[in-house]
């Protein structure tokens, strides 16, 4: 495959149309100006764009671009957010990538590198005031989008795209470049160049074939209305590695959170265990939780090591019953019932002591043991619910909607959702195959859950 390749040194926004004109590479200076159309607060200034505030843009005029490969170099200031769009004409067509990095942000799920409305990001790996690069690349039906070398998206338009009405241009075309500020802070850019590939008579069929049916797909519907797209509860198990759960996120299009077992007796037992895990994984796309396993988790683990997490959740399946013994409901073995009404109070009794632990999430909520898990609708009772529910909603918790054992009912969701309370989703995966989120995405449609009722993580790099 051939390509015009064109090299940039200091501030060059340079550009090769596809039509075979060029641009040359003088400073991107006053003389340049010609060249964009800027509105708003742009400048160029010490040979940087700078884009400021909510309306701010600069458009390439002229450009008429379908394949390339596009290389920024660019910062933000405190509160500096916006997008870099692509295949744009002035009705506002096209692709946009989004620059954000203020994790203060409360759209926290579109941070830098999400393919707006299409591949969301609850991750961004750089902090306000650090330059970094970002790469965008745009081959046949595919859309590559990298920072500082590390790919963050990668996306295939299939044949039939799924597109609501507000994002019914959002569609691989042809057509020019668009830089925009939407924050209150700044977007300064010191390098931009671009190369077109030659792509004509290729086919791309295989790859589109590959691609997913986004008619029947339910995750790019998330997207589409601008909800948080994260799994919050992923373990690397089963066989599932760093690497292969990063691909498999970016082929389906749902964030992961990762998290470790930490407790005694699992992978992580005491405070350097999490830093050793953290170091490892800290620059991974996954936002990092800690699974506080037992009861004793408190006392195992300072609170300095597990602040350094993005949340924390925990769950009521360990305990002590009455009688002195651990139980652990999912372990049969652990369970001693000698009368399932009794023993039903036992549990929300626990649940209600665990609520007061300083966790951020309640994860396998509601979990009742297996002879007992075909009547979960006949033990919740409308008193045992209110009872949990009041306790959940007065800890603050968020309480997760989980996979593995398509719990809790939507009975205990709509208190919980009246209460005020937050909500995560979570496959809480033990094998590599992380679920497509099929029971949270049905409770979320039938309980009606917009996007600021879902939890957001205090996520640290």
């Amino acid at each position: 495959m051939g390509k015009h390749a064109l090299l940039v040194v200091t501030f060059c926004l340079l550009f090769t149309c596809c039509t075979g004109s060029s641009l040359n590479g003088e400073l991107f200076s006053g003389e340049q100006n010609g060249k964009w159309t800027l509105s708003g607060q742009a400048s160029i200034e010490n040979d940087l764009l700078i884009l400021s505030g909510t309306d701010a843009s600069a458009v390439l005029k002229n450009g008429n671009y379908k394949d390339f490969d596009l290389s920024l170099q660019l910062r933000t200031t405190p509160g500096g957010k916006g997008f870099i769009g692509f295949h744009t004409d002035e009705t506002g067509k096209g692709y946009r990538v989004a620059i954000n990095n203020d994790r203060e942000d409360p759209v926290w799920w579109r941070m830098t590198g999400s393919l707006v409305s299409v591949r969301n990001l609850t991750k961004s790996f750089i902090k306000e005031g650090d330059w970094f690069t970002m790469n965008i690349r745009v081959e046949g039906p595919s859309v590559l989008v990298s920072i500082n070398g590390e790919p963050v998206v990668e996306y295939t338009e299939p044949a039939a795209p799924y597109r609501t009405e507000a994002h019914a241009n959002t569609l691989l075309s042809r057509g020019t470049f668009t830089l925009g500020s939407t924050g209150e802070g700044e977007i300064q850019i010191k390098h931009l160049a671009v190369e077109t590939l030659e792509t004509k008579g290729m086919d791309f069929s295989a790859k589109q074939a590959k691609a997913i049916d986004e008619q029947t797909d339910e995750i790019i519907r998330l997207h589409q209305e601008d909800f948080p797209v994260l799994d919050y509860h992923v373990h690397l198990k089963g066989g599932l590695t760093r690497q292969v759960a990063a691909e498999q996120s970016r082929r389906t299009g749902i964030n992961y959170a990762v998290a470790p077992n930490c407790g005694i007796g699992f992978p992580v037992t005491n405070d350097q265990d999490i830093y050793n895990f953290l170091d490892t994984m800290r620059n991974e796309p996954f936002i990092l939780p800690m699974q506080a396993e037992g009861r004793e988790w408190i006392t195992t683990f300072s609170e300095q090591a597990r602040d350094e997490f993005d949340f924390v959740f925990t769950d009521a399946l360990t305990f002590t019953d009455d009688k002195g013994n651990r139980t652990r409901l999912w372990v049969n073995s652990t369970v001693f019932i000698e009368d399932e009404e009794k023993y039903m109070d036992l549990i929300v009794d626990r649940i209600c002591r665990v609520l007061q632990e300083p966790v951020d999430v309640y994860v396998n909520p509601f979990f009742l043991p297996e002879s007992m898990a075909d009547r979960y609708d006949e033990f919740w009772t409308e008193e045992r619910m209110n009872k949990a529910v009041e306790a959940l909603a007065k800890s603050g918790k968020a309480l997760e909607i989980n996979e593995l054992y398509q719990i809790p009912n939507k009975a205990i969701l709509l208190k919980a959702k009246a209460a005020g309370v937050k909500f995560t989703f979570g496959s809480n995966n033990v094998t590599p195959d992380v679920s497509k989120l099929e029971y949270s995405i049905r409770m979320k449609k039938e309980c009606d859950l917009q996007s600021h009722h879902m939890y957001k993580p205090k996520i640290k790099i």
